[in-house]
């Protein structure tokens, strides 16, 4: 199987540093236009897809809709293995508030209510079982987000450089006998072309 992860679009949330977590923030005009970047990108190269499947949340459906689009491939239905972390209590806050109210380490404070790097960890491997055993030789298009796609990629691939993962950044991996091979990571050369 071959996959290309994909983080979605830009949202007002992510232009002000504002986490989304599971609140559902719609893409921005900059979010479409990256989508389209990423699929005219795609639709010219010689590597073809067979679908597109993303999260729920509409920021990744929209992203996984445009791209779909382009290439003239299916949609699938949402995958709600594929939601971004729940980040409780810390959602719709910027980082000056995160740290006046959890302190340095909100991302782990009881009280935050955060998902766990464990609990994302699990329905990462979920999806990934399902999917390899769904189409073993299929090459698929995954709209996520970025959190998750962090926590993804760390099952996939152990000891990966885990830079931050921008919006709209592009990585192929392949399964194979020995596990998945990282093919492109996080990568974001198509934002530098003209819609």
């Amino acid at each position: 199987m071959k996959l290309g992860l994909i983080r979605h679009g830009r949202t007002d949330w992510n232009a002000l540093g504002r986490i989304q977590g599971i609140t559902d923030i719609p893409l921005n005009d900059e979010g479409k236009r990256q989508a389209l970047l990423l699929a005219n990108r795609l639709a010219g190269e010689e590597q073809s897809w067979d679908a597109v499947v993303t999260s729920g949340l509409s920021r990744a459906a929209e992203t996984g809709r445009i791209i779909a689009d382009k290439l003239g491939i299916p949609l699938l239905e949402p995958e709600p293995l594929l939601i971004e972390r729940s980040f409780g209590q810390i959602e719709g806050t910027l980082e000056e508030e995160r740290l006046a109210a959890w302190g340095p380490e909100w991302r782990t404070h009881p009280e935050a209510g955060v998902e766990s790097d464990e609990s994302v960890r699990l329905r990462a491997a979920a999806f990934l079982q399902a999917y390899t055993a769904r189409m073993p030789e299929g090459r698929l298009l995954a709209v996520t987000h970025g959190s998750f796609l962090a926590q993804m990629l760390g099952v996939m691939v152990e000891g990966l450089d885990q830079p931050y993962l921008n919006n709209m950044c592009f990585s192929v991996l392949e399964h194979g006998e020995a596990g998945w091979k990282s093919l492109l990571h996080n990568c974001t050369l198509h934002l530098q072309e003209k819609a």
